[in-house]
């Protein structure tokens, strides 16, 4: 069920109807605002377009370099998953000869 939140970024208060937890949106706009007040404090003084530009670029390139990191770990536990499964299979075949070897006797 959809609600709606007053949250305020860089001095403006927004309404946001989300069907998110209020405490989330609200954790969410927190960080929004950081982030615009680090821009402005970094950048000389432009615009509130600009800014949020600025800052929307920045936010999208932390969540690319998330995904990037996400799939750099995956394909790491991927390859080590195979490499413990192909060691698995050696010293089952290894116990498999065993066996078949001391039968033999």
């Amino acid at each position: 069920m959809a609600g709606v939140v007053t949250v305020e970024i860089a001095g403006q208060r927004y309404p946001i109807r989300s069907g998110l937890d209020p405490a989330y949106v609200i954790e969410l706009a927190g960080y929004v605002d950081q982030k615009m007040r680090a821009a402005s404090e970094a950048a000389p003084p432009t615009d509130m377009l600009s800014l949020a530009i600025l800052v929307a670029l920045n936010l999208a390139d932390e969540c690319f370099r998330a995904r990037q990191t996400q799939a750099s770990s995956h394909g790491e536990l991927s390859e080590r998953a195979l490499r413990l499964e192909q060691l698995v299979d050696e010293v089952l075949g290894a116990a498999g000869e065993l066996r078949v070897g001391s039968g033999a006797r």
